[in-house]
């Protein structure tokens, strides 16, 4: 690749709304996922996969919004080669700009002895119904022979030229499993190049499984052996070990040019926002020392790095942190800051907000002015993803709490909540500390009976007066329930996330009265 001299446009799929939810814990509701497309196309990726439309109400309703929503880029919703899934896949996308319909069944002889029980031929047969139907109501038809990396290659060549001369546009090649190595990728990619007759009529896409930790080496490998397109998460999330992260094929490649000869039309500097947004709403925090966007990627403490580093920054670094979206100054807004000024940092920062969103972070924004003498960017975004991930119906909020606690003694707490404009009282003066009796207080003003089951606090900023986040899941009646909260109060921030969490199983039951105080 690096003799040549065209740089050839790699197309970014980003399946984080589809592949990425499906991870454990990672799901998103409505408002969720319509937030993260937003950014997504703001970033510059060219495919947006945003569900699995046939999967549940939920998942189509998704669907059809950020089709109906969404533009500047390609929308596109999973069908297995089955005649319903198409169906609906198509009645979520038909109101997109760009609507794509990606369609998949698996190939490898493993699958088609024990999960699916069909012979080779009826496989093709299967393909080929499934992408003329889909063909027959949309221009855009991609074809999954799904865990392809480990079907035989003489069958992979006849199943994808089966599909594309059915009118499949893209050929995607999954290495469903995380199995292959990158050799294996790089041939199999050649393969299906020099054998498959029609291959010139789709473009060649690759979406890579990282059991191995071999996600990304895989992807690139598709890449020099001809890929035009690839399909990728933000931070990588996605089923068991997840998928080739969008942040490191995009600047593995940028970095890289004069050895791939390739570009993408991503705006890298929206990448640590947009993984920030991303990490937010799905609770699954961004390791450390994860490339790109972990908040080590830029730090060094060695003294022979930081010496490097203070004579020329190349020494060290191959990648400038304000070219992926990391902010050397930090502090741009105070207390004498009007909202235009705000609208503009949230825009910086990779938000999409509305202005009855704004108007919401603008009001705590000003709370958290008279309260910290610092404002930082963490503050600010922290401020944004509550807005964002707090959009349910408030039934229950916060009018004041109290709360006491010291070595030896009972932690008691004095909690007002407000429910239909009416305010209820409790004291609770039992469990082993202050946020344990705080959990104890909501639930008993609220009524609802949860079980936490993952709590988590951390600091949006740097200092003493930093913010904390807190999230958390709440299991009620075997469903479970996420929740945020921000504030410079740990306690404060646990009430404000279990609310969020009671909120969202309030839109969903019958309110419980309160309880009398």
């Amino acid at each position: 690749m690096s003799g040549e001299t065209d740089t050839r446009r790699i197309r970014i799929f980003d399946t984080t709304l589809r592949d990425g939810e499906q991870s454990p814990g990672a799901s998103m509701n409505r408002a969720e996922k319509l937030e993260v497309a937003h950014a997504l196309v703001n970033l510059g990726v060219d495919v947006i996969e945003a569900g699995f439309p046939i999967a549940s109400p939920g998942d189509f309703e998704s669907v059809r919004e950020i089709a109906e929503v969404v533009r500047g880029a390609t929308v596109c919703g999973l069908a297995r080669c089955n005649p319903k899934d198409i169906d609906r896949a198509w009645e979520a996308l038909r109101g997109a700009e760009q609507p794509r319909i990606h369609v998949f069944l698996a190939t490898s002889a493993i699958h088609r002895e024990f999960k699916l029980r069909m012979s080779q031929d009826e496989i093709v047969e299967r393909a080929i119904q499934g992408v003329k139907q889909a063909a027959k109501v949309c221009d855009d038809i991609e074809f999954s022979p799904e865990d392809a990396a480990r079907t035989e290659r003489d069958f992979l060549c006849r199943v994808v030229e089966a599909a594309i001369k059915a009118g499949a546009t893209t050929i995607n090649i999954p290495d469903t499993v995380g199995y292959t190595t990158p050799s294996e990728m790089r041939a199999c990619i050649g393969t299906l190049m020099d054998r498959v007759p029609n291959m010139d009529r789709a473009v060649l896409s690759t979406h890579c499984h990282d059991d191995l930790g071999l996600a990304l080496a895989n992807t690139l490998a598709a890449v020099e052996a001809g890929c035009g397109q690839v399909e990728c998460t933000i931070n990588g999330i996605g089923e068991r070990a997840g998928n080739c992260a969008l942040e490191e094929v995009v600047m593995a490649l940028k970095t890289r040019q004069e050895l791939f000869g390739c570009e993408t039309g991503i705006d890298t500097r929206r990448l640590v926002p947009t993984s920030r947004l991303v990490s937010t709403i799905t609770g699954m925090d961004v390791q450390r020392n994860k490339s790109v966007v972990g908040r080590n990627a830029f730090a060094h403490e060695s003294g022979i790095h930081q010496d490097g580093m203070l004579k020329e920054p190349s020494t060290y670094e191959i990648m400038r942190p304000e070219d992926v979206g990391f902010s050397k100054t930090d502090l741009v807004l105070g207390k004498h800051s009007g909202r235009a000024a705000l609208a503009d940092r949230a825009h910086a920062l990779g938000f999409s907000i509305t202005a009855e969103q704004l108007q919401h972070v603008f009001d705590r924004f000003k709370e958290l002015a008279d309260k910290k003498k610092e404002i930082y960017d963490g503050d600010i975004a922290a401020l944004i993803q509550q807005e964002i991930s707090g959009q349910v119906d408030e039934s229950w909020t916060l009018a004041r709490f109290e709360v006491a606690s010291g070595t030896g003694r009972q932690p008691h707490v004095s909690l007002t909540l407000v429910h239909n404009a009416q305010e209820y009282t409790t004291e609770v003066e039992q469990g082993d500390g202050p946020v344990d009796a705080a959990f104890w207080a909501v639930e008993r003003l609220t009524g609802y009976q949860v079980v936490c089951k993952d709590y988590r606090v951390r600091s949006a900023t740097l200092g003493r007066d930093a913010q904390g986040d807190v999230q958390l899941e709440i299991e009620h009646d075997g469903q479970i329930y996420k929740g945020v909260g921000v504030s410079t109060d740990t306690v404060e921030a646990t009430i404000l996330a279990m609310l969020n969490s009671i909120n969202r199983i309030a839109a969903v039951e019958k309110p419980v009265p309160a309880a009398d105080a």
